[in-house]
């Protein structure tokens, strides 16, 4: 499978309860709950996503929460109570794929956007779309723009162990993903400055 672009390779060793809760909502699989570690794959052409499933299920004893079939990207989201289950079905497609960790892309910075005190129609106007918390009327609001798309979920999760903010909607579907976060301002900022932070420091080749 040489000819398969993997695009993201994602380990997350602990779930949030924002995080899996939002998963659970956007889920057409069997729902994680929080502390479960999770892998997510996302790779390029979408359909080959399918066989890489059966090959993580086989694998180890991992239930798949997320999977996603386009006809330019898929995405595999599995999770486990046991993170060395959830490890060692990220590694078997590794190996299907001939491919390493440091193979997948390295998480690209599109955009970076802080809204303060946010007005309350500019907030419904959000709620109106998200499927996480809702933003209110004063709160600060966090907006990353990223590629590859699923790295969404790495960074949201990230915020979550960082700061006390609300999860408000992820899109880590398709060529680019976004989050959204709100809360107090201090607590948003420092989430995005330790998110951002370790974005940049994640391994892999970089986006021609």
């Amino acid at each position: 499978m040489s000819n398969i672009d993997l695009r993201t390779y994602i380990f997350l060793d602990s779930l949030q309860r924002q995080m899996a809760s939002f998963i659970s909502t956007i889920s057409r699989g069997y729902l994680p709950v929080s502390g479960q570690a999770c892998c997510i794959v996302e790779i390029a052409p979408g359909i080959e996503i399918n066989r890489l499933t059966d090959i993580a299920l086989k694998a180890t004893n991992v239930t798949p929460g997320l999977q996603v079939v386009e006809r330019s990207f898929g995405m595999l989201e599995v999770h486990s109570d046991s993170q060395g289950d959830a490890r060692m079905a990220g590694e078997a497609m590794l190996r299907e794929l001939g491919k390493t960790e440091s193979d997948s892309l390295k998480p690209k910075i599109l955009t970076s956007q802080l809204i303060k005190n946010i007005e309350d129609h500019h907030a419904q106007l959000i709620n109106k779309v998200r499927y996480g918390n809702m933003v209110l009327k004063g709160d600060t609001l966090y907006v990353l723009e990223i590629e590859p798309a699923g790295y969404a979920y790495y960074a949201a999760n990230e915020a979550e162990k960082t700061s006390d903010i609300n999860i408000v909607n992820v899109s880590g579907i398709g060529k680019f993903g976004r989050v959204y976060i709100a809360g107090d301002e201090a607590e948003v900022l420092e989430a995005r400055r330790v998110v951002e932070e370790r974005l940049n420091s994640l391994p892999g080749r970089e986006i021609k």
